[in-house]
Parts: structure tokens; C-alpha cells; sequence
């Protein structure tokens, strides 16, 4: 899922969200009188501190302008298009189901969930954020155009890819056997790429685990949540090049003996050509089911990447990886929250960013 795997990815901001909720219960403090000197003496704010006030009032008004069923009005028939193209696409070549999902984690990861992973790279213009290593394996990019000339024909300039992103994954999610998502929408597209800082916000397989928690936690992902998004590893598949060093030139002694033989037979060398055809599962039972069968692979030590063995073992994860891997309705309501965290990553809204036509390109080329 969640790193160089082929699961199936701050403008402003990049920090924790805090949910503001709550009743005020107390009785009101009586009233005392204003002492001017006082008033007269305090420090005005510093301009960093100004300046976070600001980013942090962006950060929640952006979510705020997010709603479910934003196209309404303005194109009422956009979400039954994505997801009739997503059904159709998934039952010609299902493995665009797995990419989609993954292309939320490598869009909203990075700095705002806004098509920014979409941007192809163009002669002294954009560098595409496909092109960093941690986009390794992800495929079926063309196809989000396919989504996106169907909604054009209904509504041009209307629905943004970013939106067409968050809602692929939610169809996606349910055709892969996963729970059904309420997604808000009312994104705008970004007018750049972060190829150059795509590396500072997604972890990589080999991350500690403290890093991966912080990563997550930096966009207000809870350490419960973290756990549920890994469990997208449940689908899809992983390169040998992403395994080998578990493998290579020993076996790595947290894997469990019986399956690294068979990973062995996936992957009978230790340099792997990355253009070829050489993976392995994710999950041998249900490969294409998000269910918590991920879970009781890693308690049994076959997790593909060195992350999926520390989530069973860190004891900050461990006790949640437990409960998912017994209750899969849990973990299908985990899944939920954490998606939806996800997709509402610091949203470009309003004014900001742009409608693409195409999601390849910026509208100005």
C-alpha cells in the first residue's frame, strides 16, 4: 500500500489537525474590570506566531469547504460517471481498483490532496511527481484521464482531479470487498508538483517505525488510523526489488521461515530487474479483498516489507493489529475514518488551485 509497493501515495500547512468539539459546560466566570495598563502593556503577537494563526485558520477553513455531495448542483450526474468508469475499467483490467486507492496515499501525503501526483512532466516545466523513487510500481495513470474525459463531456471544467481521485478510490474500495465511504468533495487542483519534496512526507518501506508514526501523525493521522491505512496492504502486490533485502544475503530472522522460502521461489535473485514481472502477493488467501487478513499474515510474520513486520511487533501498533486481525469489521471501520483523514489532507478550495482539463497538465500548457 503505503510505500514502493503496488498496492491495491504542505501547501501552507503541514502539522497536526485537532478536532474542535465539545460542549461548553461550566458556568461563566462574573465579569472583572479591565485593567488598562495591562492592556496597554502586552506584547503584541510575534509575526511567526501571527503567521501560524493564519496557516492554522487556512488549514481548518479548507476542510470546511468540503462537502458531500458538492457537485449537486453544478453536475449532478459527476459521481454516478466516476463511479460507472471505475466499475468498467475494474472489470476489464481489476488491478486499477489496487492503483487507485494507492494513488490517494501518494496524492494527499504530499503536501494537499490535489492531483499534484497527476502532473506529467513537460519540456522546462513541471517534473513529475511520478518520477520519485517512493512512485515506484504505481500504473494505470492513463486511465484516470479515461475517468476524467467522461466527466468533461458532461461537465467541462467542472469536477477537479482531485476530486476524481478521492472518488476512485471510494468505488474502488467497495469493488475491492472493502466498506462503503461517504466522501466529501469540493478539491481543486494544484498548479505544481512536489517531486522535489515527495520524499520529506511519504515513508518508505525501511522507515522506522517512529518515523512512519510521525509521518502520519503529521497530517493529523492517529497512530489506530496508521495501523487501519497499512491494512491496505491486504491487496495488491509487492516488487521483488522491494523484498530482496529481507531475502539477501541472508534471511532476514523476523520472517517467517516456510514463507521466505517461498519468497525465495518469487524471487530467486538478489538483483531483481525492476522492469520485470517479479512480485509477490500481498496476501495469498484473498489478494484482492480488503479484509483484515493482512493482519493475521504480519501476527504470523509474513509481512512482504520490513514496516508490515514492526506494525505487528511495536508495542504502540501491535495491540491494534491484534484487534484487527480479529475483528474485520473493526478494521473495516478503522479503514473508514482513516480515508477519510486522508482524503481531507489540507484540500486546495475556493479560489485556490484550478479545474484541469486534462489531468496530465496544468491548463496554462
Amino acid at each position: 500500500m503505503l510505500y514502493p509497493s503496488e498496492w491495491g501515495h504542505e501547501r501552507g500547512l503541514k502539522g497536526q489537525r485537532k478536532l474542535l468539539s465539545g460542549e461548553c459546560t461550566s458556568q461563566p466566570e462574573p465579569l472583572r474590570p479591565i485593567d488598562m495598563a495591562t492592556i496597554t502593556s502586552t506584547k503584541p503577537p510575534s509575526n511567526i506566531s501571527f503567521l501560524l494563526l493564519l496557516l492554522l485558520a487556512h488549514f481548518i477553513f479548507g476542510k470546511s469547504q468540503l462537502e458531500v455531495n458538492y457537485y449537486s448542483k453544478s453536475c449532478p450526474k459527476a459521481e454516478d460517471i466516476i463511479k460507472q468508469q471505475v466499475t468498467q475499467l475494474y472489470n476489464k483490467h481489476g488491478n486499477t481498483a489496487v492503483s487507485w486507492v494507492r494513488n490517494l496515499f501518494h496524492d494527499c501525503m504530499v503536501k494537499s490532496c490535489d492531483a499534484s501526483l497527476l502532473l506529467e512532466t513537460v519540456a522546462n516545466g513541471v517534473v513529475s511527481e511520478q518520477t520519485s523513487a517512493r512512485s515506484f510500481g504505481m500504473r494505470n495513470f492513463k486511465y484516470v484521464n479515461t475517468i476524467k474525459a467522461a466527466v468533461e463531456q458532461e461537465c467541462p471544467f467542472t469536477v477537479s482531479c482531485a476530486d476524481i481521485v478521492a472518488l476512485s478510490t471510494r468505488d474502488a474500495i467497495s469493488l475491492l470487498g472493502g466498506p462503503s465511504i461517504e466522501m466529501k468533495t469540493g478539491r481543486r487542483d494544484s498548479k505544481e508538483s512536489y517531486v522535489t519534496e515527495v520524499e520529506d512526507f511519504l515513508p518508505n518501506h525501511n522507515d522506522s517505525m517512529s518515523l512512519v508514526l510521525s509521518r502520519f501523525q503529521a497530517i493529523g493521522i492517529d497512530v489506530e488510523a496508521t495501523v487501519a491505512l497499512l491494512g491496505a496492504h491486504s491487496v495488491g502486490r509487492v516488487h521483488c526489488v522491494n523484498i530482496v533485502q529481507r531475502l539477501y544475503p541472508n534471511v532476514d530472522e523476523t520472517l517467517n521461515p516456510a514463507h521466505a522460502e517461498y519468497l525465495k521461489r518469487r524471487c530467486p535473485t538478489a538483483n531483481p530487474d525492476p522492469k520485470a514481472v517479479m512480485y509477490s502477493r500481498n496476501d495469498l488467501i484473498t489478494p484482492m479483498i480488503i479484509d483484515n487478513n493482512y493482519y493475521k499474515n504480519i501476527l504470523q510474520h509474513k509481512g512482504l516489507l520490513t514496516v508490515d513486520e514492526e506494525l505487528a511487533t511495536d508495542p504502540r501498533t501491535a495491540p491494534y493489529v491484534e484487534k484487527m486481525a480479529d475483528d474485520n469489521e473493526y478494521f473495516h471501520q478503522q479503514f473508514s475514518r482513516a480515508i477519510l483523514l486522508l482524503s481531507e489532507t489540507n484540500p486546495l478550495t475556493g479560489n485556490e488551485g484550478e479545474i484541469r482539463k486534462d489531468c496530465r497538465y496544468l491548463n496554462a500548457n
